[in-house]
């Protein structure tokens, strides 16, 4: 009950603050880029509250307990990620002052038909995105009414639906700068005070030495609502659905539906996909091979330090601060708004390997964080401890997911329809409605894939669209900005071998699961190490041989480079088109 007060409470904080901010959101301007007046520090905040969703809050953690501290490379390649977004694009796309990552594409590579590749593609990429946000709603709402995991998506993705509707980009930008303080809160708090209160990490020869998890002194029992596939670590006595069994060391046992109970001590069996072996080998920074292996590390980190370069919905919040110095000043203080929340995941998944063994049989991992707090301090201080974490998981979702809806609604309605149909968009009121619809149209796909992806881990979902994004969008604006014999034909070609590559990998993976391992699995579980070379070097080749040659870019290099306040941001200059007018992009 008490998380539950907790929910409602973020949530319907979530939803004045998004009725509040209705009256900001009058204009074209404020709906896609809050009318670029976002200061540094409001700006940081709202990209940290929107940057750390389902992946950072619940799946680092889950995913450390479950394949061991190799998953800790996903919180460094997130964070460094900022810093080749620093280096190479946040003042130049700032300048350039488009509204959408599509107004880019088309100016500077002089292509209408390139808008709707790079929408489609930030359609792709940004409800890739979103189902991994829902899902881990669902297991939130799970953990905390024992709703169905239905529930979870349907709610937060129609709250979602209606706040970005409301609020458009300035409204929402208030709502996640808010909600990063929740998240961050939520997370710290719990984690200091459990290792206070244990004394620090228990049970080290578990979590470092060369024993494996055990099941504690009361013994272990677990409520099985489907058969399970387990491999016992070490042999053991167990009863299962009433019926006792012994299992001999690496034996894999399908448990039937019902209770499970191990005795005190016992060695407890793991579920498919965990790391086996004991602490020492779990806590490996990198294995030996396959898909803890270094190809599969290194493969990781060019995904997501690259990726963060192509994400749609952290793009467009540099299209939302007032010049170019003011984006690259965002951009440091996320750098540090990031370090200091990713100190706390590894805490949870560290602790979970010894309090909260249990996740390994069901394979919930993912649920770690929200667990944990009740299972190490019984009573009132765990409960209120658990209520924060939902609390905090919940601003993750819903920051993270209407970020990504204000991507998709504003491509929906601004580079698709308005494109399409550039004669039926109406004035300032008409387009509102447009925008607003697209927004509840968005949200609807990712939900229904959300809903089908319950048993995949929110971390390497994440992890796919981050290859995604960096096969596609990340290539076409280095090249873009720092190249300029770049052409549409050769940025569209990168583009399309480079997603298909990723998506390609991706999907075979899935297919594929736990029956291929070594190289091959690590390349199908993380394909950004080939798929990322592949998009650069087809954009390369494809431009120099292209036989029209790159347009004239002597005025969007200039756009994009020279110092502010020279008058060369183009786009700034243009007024909001007037009715049944099409919508400038730059040029």
């Amino acid at each position: 009950m008490i998380a539950l007060i907790a929910v409602i409470v973020v949530t319907g904080g979530t939803l004045g603050l998004g009725t509040w901010a209705v009256r900001f959101a009058r204009t074209t301007s404020d709906l896609f880029v809050a009318s670029r007046a976002i200061t540094p520090w409001w700006n940081a905040a709202a990209v940290s509250g929107e940057y750390l969703s389902a992946a950072s809050f619940l799946g680092i953690a889950g995913l450390a307990m479950k394949l061991g501290m190799d998953a800790i490379w996903l919180s460094v390649g997130f964070t460094a990620g900022y810093l080749t977004l620093l280096l190479f694009v946040a003042a130049p796309l700032r300048r350039f002052g488009s509204f959408t990552i599509s107004d880019f594409v088309e100016a500077r590579l002089g292509s209408p038909r390139m808008r709707l590749l790079a929408a489609a593609i930030v359609l792709g990429i940004a409800g890739f995105y979103l189902v991994p946000q829902l899902k881990g709603a669902g297991i939130t709402l799970g953990e905390v009414i024992g709703a169905p995991y239905w529930v979870g998506v349907v709610v937060v993705g129609a709250i979602v639906a209606i706040n970005v509707g409301l609020g458009g980009m300035r409204g929402i930008t208030y709502v996640q700068a808010v909600q990063f303080w929740i998240k961050t809160f939520a997370i710290a708090l719990p984690a200091c005070l459990l290792l206070i209160y244990l004394g620090g990490l228990p049970h080290r020869s578990a979590l470092f030495g060369s024993d494996v998890p055990r099941a504690p002194a009361s013994g272990l029992a677990v409520k099985l609502d489907s058969p399970k596939t387990v491999t016992f670590q070490r042999a053991a006595a167990y009863r299962a659905a009433g019926v006792p069994h012994r299992a001999r060391a690496g034996e894999k046992v399908r448990l039937p539906a019902g209770r499970f109970v191990l005795p005190a001590g016992a060695a407890v069996p793991l579920g498919d996909g965990a790391q086996r072996g004991p602490g020492v080998v779990w806590a490996r920074p990198v294995g030996h091979g396959g898909r803890d292996g270094p190809l599969f590390v290194y493969s990781l980190l060019i995904a997501t330090v690259l990726g963060t370069m192509g994400l749609p919905h952290i793009l467009v919040r540099f299209y939302t601060n007032p010049d170019g110095p003011a984006a690259r000043r965002t951009t440091v203080r996320v750098l540090g708004l990031l370090g200091i929340f990713y100190l706390f995941p590894t805490v949870y998944g560290l602790l979970g390997r010894v309090l909260a063994p249990a996740l390994y049989i069901t394979g919930d991992t993912d649920s770690v964080v929200l667990r944990l707090p009740h299972l190490a301090w019984p009573g009132v201080p765990g409960n209120l401890l658990s209520a924060l974490t939902a609390a905090g998981a919940f601003a993750a979702f819903l920051s993270t997911a209407s970020g990504l809806l204000v991507s998709i609604a504003g491509t929906l309605s601004y580079d698709v329809w308005g494109r399409l149909r550039p004669r039926g968009g109406g004035g300032t009121h008409a387009r509102r409605l447009r925008f607003r619809a697209s927004a509840g149209a968005g949200i609807v796909v990712p939900m229904l894939l959300a809903l089908a992806a319950g048993n995949l881990d929110i971390g390497v979902l994440v992890g796919w669209a981050f290859a995604i994004a960096a096969s596609s969008f990340c290539p076409m604006f280095l090249l873009g900005i720092w190249w300029h014999r770049l052409t549409a034909r050769g940025a569209a070609s990168g583009m399309i071998a480079g997603t298909t590559v990723a998506t390609g990998g991706i999907f075979a993976g899935l297919i594929a699961g736990e029956n291929v391992g070594g190289a091959v699995g690590a390349l199908l579980s993380q394909p950004a190490v080939v798929s990322v070379p592949i998009a650069f070097v087809t954009m390369v080749v494809v431009s120099l041989l292209d036989p029209r040659g790159a347009p004239d870019v002597e005025p969007m290099m200039l756009a994009l480079h020279a110092p502010e306040g020279l008058g060369l941001e183009q786009l700034e200059q243009e007024p909001v088109p007037a009715e049944g007018a099409r919508e400038p992009a730059p040029a």
